[in-house]
């Protein structure tokens, strides 16, 4: 009988969750909800050097922006607690020891500079790996080349040392990724890595696999770049008895930089001006705040919708995804091996679709909050109004006020070039047709009506309507071309519409 699927997320709190980190946790938990399973949250932090605060609050905050639910883990809760690493110290313990016990694992004393000789050593021989291995490790001190009485004297006075795993010299190691396959490693290729460090903490070797273990994980989804270190893994696995239950394994493909050769960092991000975390960050040492995706104005439905479609396709012409579509249509096996470039403009475009299917009432708040920042009137009717005129010609929600320039002020300059080709003898008569037209219309100014008098205005006055049009855009927005003009109108009032076509009429010759 096949168990209940749980998977994990387990980032370092050591700074902003990395964009690739959210797709991770994305794949996650797409996996879960298809399969019906539970997600769990794990924090990775047995790295004190590198801890940073603020750190699992960001991850926590990203995570909720973008929506990906956990079931149980740090912030939630469950059976398996504590799920920071750092307070499960004896836990990790307590397995080390059993290795070492069972002739598994060993203690090694050596000191860095015995360590830097021993690897400077192999480099001057051409050694084809300078590490701590099968080889090497009975040439080095560790409780594989000392007297027992000589190890106990460097326990009982305190002397540190590390617990290092005990790699079989001459073993194939296998596993089958559900991405990429079977993966074939001869154990001279792994070296004997430490399990425990010196401060009684584990490395992540020995953390994830006890953890995945004892929180009984069944599928470990995680970046291509852990896919070197899952044959140690499975060792582990086997050297722990746990072999029966060992989770599969599916390591994503990288996320590339845009031109495409080679990961994506910090610094493509910063020199290609787009966000590269999903919320912003301020460095709690250096003050140095670096850009979000949420900060930047994208959507989290856009987000994750283009996070989704870098590195897995369904396989169909879809690109609009809800995240139960999402859930619905993922497949482990669909997702690539090769890595996915980052492109932003793709990011933009997922922006854009997602805002044009915005509530006019939802994106009302932010273009009134900027005119009022800006000093102009704008009431909520009117935001909203502004809202679906300008939403399918933006990418952010945020360029909308900027798009509504000419609503708010009448133009002061006017389009040269469609001056000089269509301000013309029968533009400025229809201009001053339509202005009498409406000083004396007193329906409702709403677009339909505005363009029934507009219409009606050019008829009686023998104006071929199609050929004035654009003078009549120049004359009220200053621009040849534009949104909706009879919205437009029906946005900026009667009166600044009259005004306007009077200023033109006296402006332009």
């Amino acid at each position: 009988m096949s168990r209940p699927v749980r998977v994990r997320f387990a980032p370092s709190p050591t700074g902003p969750l990395h964009i690739g980190g959210v797709r991770t946790a994305l794949y996650n938990y797409l996996f879960a909800r298809k399969m019906g399973g539970k997600m769990l949250l794990r924090i990775e932090d047995t790295d004190q050097n590198r801890f940073v605060p603020g750190a699992e609050e960001y991850i926590l905050e990203a995570l909720r922006w973008v929506g990906i639910e956990i079931d149980e883990g740090q912030g939630t809760g469950g059976p398996h607690a504590p799920y920071r690493q750092s307070e499960r110290r004896e836990i990790y313990q307590k397995e080390a020891q059993r290795l070492v016990d069972e002739g598994k694992a060993y203690y090694a004393f050596d000191t860095a500079e015995e360590l830097d000789a021993m690897r400077k050593r192999l480099e001057e021989a051409n050694a084809p790996a300078a590490q701590y291995n099968a080889i090497t490790r009975m040439q080095m001190r560790n409780s594989l080349t000392m007297k027992p009485e000589e190890v106990k004297a460097h326990m009982e006075a305190g002397d540190p040392f590390v617990i290092r795993l005990k790699t079989p010299r001459k073993e194939e190691v296998r596993l089958n990724d559900l991405i990429r396959g079977w993966v074939n490693v001869h154990s001279s290729a792994i070296d004997d890595k430490v399990l425990l460090k010196s401060d009684g903490l584990p490395t992540y070797h020995l953390a994830n696999i006890v953890d995945d273990h004892l929180m009984e994980i069944t599928h470990v989804i995680r970046g291509e770049e852990w896919l070197p270190s899952a044959p140690l893994h499975v060792l582990l696995y086997r050297y722990l008895g746990w072999e029966d239950t060992m989770p599969q394994f599916a390591h994503l493909p990288l996320l590339l930089k845009p031109e495409g050769n080679g990961k994506l960092s910090k610094r493509d991000a910063d020199l290609g001006g787009f966000p590269i975390f999903p919320l912003q960050w301020t460095d709690p040492v250096s003050g140095v705040t670096a850009r979000g995706f949420r900060e930047d104005g994208y959507l989290p439905e856009a987000t994750i919708n283009f996070l989704a479609l870098l590195g897995w396709n369904p396989g169909t012409e879809q690109e609009l995804f809800t995240m139960d579509e999402l859930i619905a249509s993922f497949d482990l096996t669909q997702v690539h091996k090769a890595g996915a470039r980052f492109d932003i403009q793709k990011a933009q475009w997922f922006n854009h679709q997602y805002i044009r299917l915005q509530p006019d009432a939802a994106l009302a708040p932010a273009v009134q909050q900027q005119a009022e920042a800006a000093g102009l009137p704008c009431s909520l009717e009117k935001a909203e109004k502004i809202a679906a005129l300008l939403k399918g010609r933006v990418n952010f929600a945020h360029e909308l006020f900027t798009e509504a320039g000419t609503i708010f002020n009448a133009p002061t300059s006017y389009d040269e070039t469609i001056v000089a080709a269509k301000w013309n003898e029968d533009a400025k008569r229809a201009v001053a047709v339509f202005r009498d037209a409406l000083q004396a219309f007193d329906g409702a100014f709403v677009a339909e009506e505005i363009k029934h008098a507009l219409g009606d205005a050019m008829q009686q006055a023998g104006i071929k309507q199609g050929k004035i049009m654009q003078a009549m855009r120049v004359a009220l927005t200053g621009s040849g071309a534009g949104p909706d003009l009879m919205l437009t109108m029906e946005i900026i009032g009667k009166a600044e519409t009259i005004d306007r076509l009077e200023k033109a009429l006296n402006t332009l010759k």
